[in-house]
């Protein structure tokens, strides 16, 4: 997904020379600094209360969704398995991403190791790419709950519902495992200054003084792959479920079972959209400022694990009835 987003134009906004760093070896960089988000640094307080808030907030919902699906026996089933999946996916991200910018914002720490750049760019794309994978297994859930109800408990086992995990897990790996390899590959002697909050993958290699044709044609191949190949198997299923929906003889009948989707489709939006809109500023970068796509590139990857755990919280009523219950307990 990261793939998708702009290239970071980084010439004439660095306030830092190349003398200014530790490191005077580019050809292969002890650390690499990051600005935070260039022509703001004045703000970096300011800024860092709602980032510091997201991050609190998706923090709590998560562990909160984790707690209660682990707690609430009826929660035991593949829907809510396939969300604790993606709560941890979420945790991970923004975890990869806000306590560094924080310490930037903060503490001024901006620099980073070179191969703990290159492990968090990995963090952020293999977890992105498990977390579209997710989507699609509950996408799948959703067609064979409503098109074959009789052979769901059959068909997705606790067995099959690990095998998926595992495998969307691997794929996550596999699939991203060239990239810091490759830009590790990379001798980089023009700066070591990236006009970011995170190693953001094109903005790394973009620091490079060689032909990186290879690795942005295999970044933009596998944002090609993950994304249309996901969106095409979820679209697939809720063609099918649709289908079954407009067959049911009856109204009530059929907003019930249409309403069994609305909180996966309502996570397939806080996903995908802010990602399209993050695609959009690549098309038209030359006419957006440097901070604005940064600040799109962060807020991005922070909108999911926020929205997640309150879309199913709402829309849940187990978990609603859980999390009374845990406050009435603790109140009386």
């Amino acid at each position: 997904m990261q793939d998708m987003m702009f290239c970071l134009n980084i010439g004439h906004l660095l306030p830092y020379s190349m003398s200014d760093s530790n490191s005077s070896d580019f050809t292969n960089p002890s650390t690499f600094i990051l600005l935070g988000i260039p022509g703001l640094e004045a703000a970096h307080i300011w800024i860092s209360v709602p980032f510091c808030t997201m991050y609190a907030i998706a923090i709590l919902g998560n562990f909160t969704i984790l707690f209660i699906v682990k707690t609430e026996s009826s929660l035991h089933v593949p829907m809510y398995y396939f969300l604790c999946m993606l709560a941890i996916t979420d945790l991970v991200l923004s975890t990869s991403i806000v306590p560094k910018m924080l310490s930037i914002f903060w503490f001024y720490s901006r620099e980073i190791n070179f191969s703990a750049c290159l492990t968090q760019m990995y963090f952020i794309l293999s977890f992105s790419a498990m977390q579209s994978g997710i989507l699609v297994a509950m996408a799948f859930d959703r067609y064979v709950a409503i098109c074959d109800p009789l052979r769901h408990s059959t068909i997705l086992t606790n067995p099959m519902v690990a095998k998926i995990g595992l495998a969307l897990v691997l794929r996550g790996i596999m699939l991203i495992l060239p990239y810091p390899f490759l830009a590790r590959r990379w001798p980089y002697c023009r700066t070591n200054i990236i006009p970011h909050t995170y190693c953001e993958h094109i903005a790394v290699v973009k620091l490079a003084c060689a032909d990186i044709s290879l690795s942005s044609y295999y970044s933009l191949s596998v944002a090609f792959l993950v994304i249309s190949l996901d969106v095409f198997f979820i679209t697939m299923s809720y063609i099918q479920i649709l289908r079954a929906i407009f067959s049911l003889p009856t109204k009530d009948a059929r907003l019930k079972t249409f309403g069994t989707c609305g909180s996966h489709l309502c996570v397939i939006l806080a996903s995908y959209i802010p990602h399209l809109f993050a695609t959009l500023t690549q098309r038209f970068e030359q006419n957006m400022a440097l901070h604005l796509r940064v600040l799109i590139a962060n807020v991005y990857l922070l909108v999911p694990p926020i929205l997640n755990p309150i879309i199913y919280g709402v829309r849940t009523q187990q978990i609603q009835d859980r999390l009374l219950q845990l406050f009435t307990h603790k109140w009386t």
